[in-house]
């Protein structure tokens, strides 16, 4: 069977939400998946999609990819999604892997290394080789007596192929302490733990050892975002999940994430979600009924 189509068979049994396929760090995907599932802070990860499309915008870029690319992103960055089926009676269709920085770190010393460009995110061309790691590692759903003992290996090919790859660079950087992209890493790690704090960037710059044009100028690159845009996507996620629970008020939740204005707030999450907070939660909550 080709791979693409066993693939698809493989993964027809995901629902419209993150199904955990029972591999560690693997899950997968089928049809038109929530909106408001899609604007969220990703985890490292890679994307292959396996019918239809799906565009990321994260910061001021938008990719997209389909099944004759894939989707690599090496750090947690806020993003918005969106899918695309094929076509009717072809439902979107993807699966992902949760890249693990240790496993990249341990292949590392086998590879040579690929210049690149410093980045974050990136969207390469899909290889027989790595459809062909893909297939093994998702048949192992229909024999979960051998996930223990062969998932971690097809886990490592997976990696090695993007390493190998026209952007393994990205992933190469996560795993090398002092490159840029880890320390920007690490500074994107202290805004996610203290978003709701005025943000620091001298001290954060001071931290990563650079000055603060040029610690501005690789957190750009890496994130497509300078870091208080970063730290605002941050905290207007973080409110919807608020708001869509059903915590607080918008005023209260804008006090809670770190905003000193609710009238700010209300503004900049028209301007991001498209319409005003209690709006858009009653929205979300309506979907969630269905």
């Amino acid at each position: 069977m080709e791979p693409l189509t066993e693939l698809r068979a493989l993964a027809d049994r995901a629902e419209n939400r993150r199904t955990e396929t029972g591999i560690p760090r693997v899950a997968m995907v089928k049809g038109r998946v929530p909106e408001h599932e899609l604007a969220a802070v990703y985890e490292p990860m890679i994307n292959l999609i396996l019918d239809g499309s799906k565009t990321m915008t994260i910061g001021e870029r938008t990719l997209r990819y389909d099944p004759a690319t894939y989707f690599v992103m090496a750090i947690h960055l806020p993003a918005v999604g969106r899918v695309h089926a094929a076509g009717p009676g072809r439902p979107y269709l993807a699966v992902s892997l949760t890249i693990d920085a240790a496993v990249v770190g341990d292949l590392l010393a086998a590879i040579p290394s690929h210049p690149g460009r410093c980045g974050g995110f990136a969207v390469a061309p899909v290889t027989a080789a790595l459809l062909d790691a893909w297939c093994r590692l998702l048949r192992l759903m229909n024999r979960p007596d051998e996930i223990g003992a062969l998932a971690p290996l097809y886990e490592r090919e997976i990696l090695f192929r993007v390493l190998q790859g026209p952007q393994g660079h990205i992933l190469r950087d996560i795993a090398v302490p002092d490159s840029a992209s880890a320390r920007m890493r690490d500074a994107i790690q202290w805004i996610r733990a203290h978003s709701n704090q005025p943000l620091p960037v001298g001290e954060l710059a001071r931290r990563s050892g650079m000055s603060g044009s040029a610690f501005h100028k690789h957190f750009k690159r890496v994130t497509s975002m300078s870091p208080l845009q970063f730290q605002k996507r941050l905290r207007l996620m973080q409110a919807r999940s608020l708001l869509v629970g059903n915590v607080a008020t918008a005023s209260a939740v804008a006090f809670d994430v770190g905003y000193e204005s609710p009238s700010q707030f209300n503004r900049e999450y028209a301007r991001f979600f498209g319409k005003p907070p209690a709006t858009d939660a009653r929205e979300v909550r309506a979907q969630l009924r269905q």
